[in-house]
């Protein structure tokens, strides 16, 4: 088995395990519990150097 082989079954199979794992949690990330002041303040950001009263 040559490593070409070798690494084409792994990102075939565990890789593509591995990246679906990482998509779902960095999607769902900012819905966690404790995010709600973060995704706040993000979502304010823009107007905070806001002259315009």
């Amino acid at each position: 088995m040559s490593l070409y082989t070798a690494l084409r079954h792994f990102a075939d199979s565990y890789g593509l395990a591995v990246i679906c794992a990482l998509y779902l949690t960095l999607c769902l990330w900012h819905f966690r519990p404790g995010a709600r002041r973060f995704v706040a303040d993000a979502k304010h950001s823009i107007f905070r150097d806001d002259d315009h009263d």
